[in-house]
């Protein structure tokens, strides 16, 4: 008789500091997160990014460095995102789906603190810091962290 396994249990979205240090040394460790949204003619678009950072326990932010691009257009349409970490050759696997809503942030202050925390590769990109900031709002995380499965949902 095999014994079935036990559930996962659901906690309230709040970012660790292993999953804080994936998100944060993503770039550094050559692992661009996969960035999922939906265009404003509703089609899906995947791209990489190397500005994702964990801007606090519940959010992540990203430097969105073309104001004028495609996502900044669709979002006003369609803000629901889901982001990817992997990182299938570490001693401990981590797989990480962050879902969420994103939206744009325009004041100064949030503005030079998602563009001063970004990749210093990244800001070199924007020099004139043209770019906007997303802030993603975090709806569940779900995935392995260093080992550890996780399921987290926003209460």
């Amino acid at each position: 008789m095999s014994t079935q396994p036990q559930p996962l249990p659901v906690t309230e979205v709040k970012l660790t500091d292993t999953i804080k240090s994936l998100v944060n040394g993503a770039l550094a460790a050559k692992r661009p997160m996969s960035f999922a949204y939906t265009d404003d003619d509703g089609k899906p678009n995947l791209s990489l990014r190397g500005s994702v950072l964990v801007y606090n326990d519940t959010q992540l932010a990203v430097w969105v460095r073309n104001p004028e691009g495609g996502l900044v257009k669709a979002l006003a349409k369609h803000p629901h995102l889901a982001l990817l970490y992997a990182d299938p050759a570490a001693e401990q696997r981590s797989f990480l789906t962050f879902r969420g809503r994103g939206r744009f942030d325009d004041s100064e202050a949030v503005r030079r603190d998602v563009y001063d925390r970004s990749p210093e590769v990244e800001r070199n990109l924007d020099k004139e810091r043209k770019g906007k900031a997303l802030i993603i709002d975090l709806d569940s995380v779900h995935g392995m962290a260093a080992g550890q499965r996780l399921q987290m949902v926003k209460k």
